[in-house]
């Protein structure tokens, strides 16, 4: 029996909430809306790559959002252990869309709600004025979650096209 990506309930978020309120709940809105686009599609839909010759499946974008989570709040800003998820490192910036494989859908499914609660965890009780050093520049924490917002949104963006190719479901 092959698994089958759950359906997420997005958060509703708040319009008017103070700064950290409203960027936390706008990155778990995206973070959910690219779960809710893989909602009811086995591990072999996720692994699909419907327009050649883009690379990109719906499992791809989830492996890509876990890297991205990892680098941003638990290397660079809670200076965590450097190791991060690579997908084939060979292959360069386009190794998380590569080598994709149905069968660890659900684990890279899991793995990326987990990281999630690790990101969360690492912003936990910070000011979103803290700071850090990327590429030899300060930085705050608000920058990453604009950051994340913005990439997230992009990614939303072609999970809409993805899934339409899937199975023809649009919509929000």
């Amino acid at each position: 029996m092959t698994w089958t990506a759950p359906a997420v309930e997005r958060p509703a978020g708040s319009l008017v909430a103070p700064e950290r309120e409203l960027l936390a709940g706008y990155l778990d809105f995206y973070r959910t809306t690219l779960l809710h686009k893989c909602a009811g599609l086995t591990a072999e839909q996720l692994a699909e790559r419907p327009s050649p010759p883009s690379n990109l499946s719906l499992l791809g974008l989830i492996r890509h959002a876990r890297k991205v989570e990892r680098i941003w709040f638990r290397i660079h800003f809670a200076a965590g252990p450097p190791a991060e998820p690579v997908f084939a490192p060979e292959l360069g910036k386009d190794a998380d869309f590569e080598l994709i494989d149905a069968a660890s859908a659900q684990a890279e499914y899991e793995a990326l709600v987990e990281e999630w609660k690790l990101s969360d965890a690492a912003a936990a009780g910070r000011s979103l004025d803290d700071r850090f050093t990327f590429k030899g520049q300060e930085s705050t924490l608000r920058m990453i979650y604009v950051h994340l917002i913005g990439e997230y949104a992009r990614h939303c963006g072609h999970a809409d096209l993805v899934r339409e190719q899937l199975d023809g479901v649009t919509g929000a």
